[in-house]
């Protein structure tokens, strides 16, 4: 007696579903035999990704096609599961990564060379100072103003890499010897941005947490020998770096035997216009989800205008950041740089009142 319709769907669904199970059984395979190749590529210090080999396989499977399915199907379906193997390796280096959070409690504390000023503890702390050393005067004047707020990390910025080459650039290392002057008077560390790693030499004698600016964030010769040196590293993200590209970043310091990594978050280039970057204050919050490395926000070069550095620093506070970075100089109209951005020291005082004490817990 012959099946009725209903019937027929009844065992071809069930050989579906067979099926279903045979190919989920031959993807785990691959799966494994992909992971295995993985652990090879690592042996042999190689990138798993092999575009050429990935072109091969799908000519292979468009050759051997029998239909129904249309070769573009096919293909369609095959890159998916070459960029799910991909993703999976992806995601098991991602564990091995140095700079990621392995669990909810691990972070890096940083303590500066006075002993007491931590980093990365819970606390919320300040970087500031002006832009870049312009005079004694003018660092002695600011120090004092910052230090009376219980800053502990001033900027002494003697090079300055400009977009023009017309533009101020730095005193060099005269200005380096003003900003230890001034430190040491008020008790203070110095961070100051390092633009070679010939330059680390004569830096160590004067500063205490190298910089690394936006433009060298992805200068692996510098990120990596800054990672044989035994000081906190400051690491600002790229123009348009994603998180992914600034916590690789991160990582050419760290496995290179440094840990006491600090970053900052300083904002991303968009089509905005009405402020100089664009502050990616949810980046902030997936920096202090993946990683374990403190995070400072930066208000001025974010923003490039101080009329709003209050309610962004009352965010960045509110983000769960570990810091904030703003600049503040004895009379912005006459910095030689970044003048529509940097503080009076008034408005600094405002600045610190609004947000309180800068060692109150976040």
């Amino acid at each position: 007696m012959s099946s009725t319709p209903q019937q027929r769907r009844e065992e071809l669904r069930t050989q579906i579903d067979q099926i279903n199970l045979q190919i989920l059984e031959l993807l785990s395979q691959r799966g494994r035999i992909v992971q295995e190749i993985d652990r090879l590529h690592q042996q042999l210090n190689q990138d798993y990704y092999d575009p050429q080999r990935e072109a091969q396989m799908l000519t292979t499977l468009e050759m051997a096609n029998r239909g129904p399915f249309s070769n573009e199907t096919i293909k369609a379906l095959f890159r998916e599961i070459f960029r799910a193997s991909l993703a999976m390796t992806e995601s098991a280096g991602r564990a091995k990564i140095l700079v990621h959070r392995k669990s909810p409690d691990e972070q890096t504390i940083i303590t500066l060379p006075d002993g007491v000023t931590r980093i990365g503890d819970g606390g919320f702390q300040l970087i500031s100072g002006p832009c870049a050393v312009e005079s004694y005067e003018q660092m002695d004047e600011t120090a004092a103003a910052l230090a009376q707020r219980g800053v502990k990390v001033l900027r002494g910025m003697a090079f300055k890499p400009r977009t023009s080459p017309y533009e101020f650039q730095g005193l060099g290392e005269p200005g380096l010897k003003i900003a230890r002057q001034v430190a040491d008077k008020y008790g203070m560390s110095i961070t100051s941005e390092i633009m070679d790693q010939s330059q680390i030499p004569m830096m160590m004698d004067y500063v205490d947490v190298f910089w690394v600016g936006a433009r060298n964030m992805q200068n692996s010769f510098l990120l990596k020998a800054l990672g044989k040196i035994n000081k906190p590293i400051i690491l600002k993200r790229g123009l348009a770096a994603t998180l992914e590209e600034f916590l690789y970043a991160a990582e050419y310091i760290v496995s290179s035997g440094n840990p006491q990594v600090i970053l900052i978050e300083r904002g991303i280039r968009t089509f905005e216009k009405w402020t100089r970057n664009t502050l990616d204050i949810g980046g902030v919050a997936v920096l202090k989800l993946e990683s374990h490395l403190p995070v400072v926000v930066d208000i001025s070069h974010s923003a490039g205008r101080r009329d709003i550095a209050v309610p962004l620093a009352r965010v960045a506070k509110a983000s769960g950041a570990d810091g904030l970075m703003v600049e503040v100089h004895p009379n912005p109209p006459v910095a030689l740089s970044d003048a529509k951005q940097q503080l009076s020291i008034p408005q600094f005082h405002e600045l610190m009142d609004a947000i309180g004490s800068v060692m109150e817990k976040a």
